[in-house]
């Protein structure tokens, strides 16, 4: 994978499925050391509840969805 003349790069469709990298998610850019990391910008409780909705299948239980949305 290479960097565009515009410094863009594409996120592979599985990995944005398997993530939750829907259309207009916000990120943000973690710096370690020599490492970049991206990760989903969750503004607010709600907001991670829209990162799942929609998808066919659930890993967690409705309790564990709860406990997440309170954290």
């Amino acid at each position: 994978m290479k960097v565009t003349k515009q410094g863009q790069v594409t996120i592979p469709r599985e990995l944005r499925k398997q993530l939750g990298f829907l259309p207009e998610t916000e990120v943000e850019f973690i710096v370690e050391g020599s490492t970049i990391r991206l990760v989903r910008k969750l503004k607010k409780p709600a907001d991670a509840l829209n990162a799942i909705y929609g998808r066919k299948s659930f890993v967690k239980s409705t309790d564990e969805l709860m406990r997440m949305l309170r954290k």
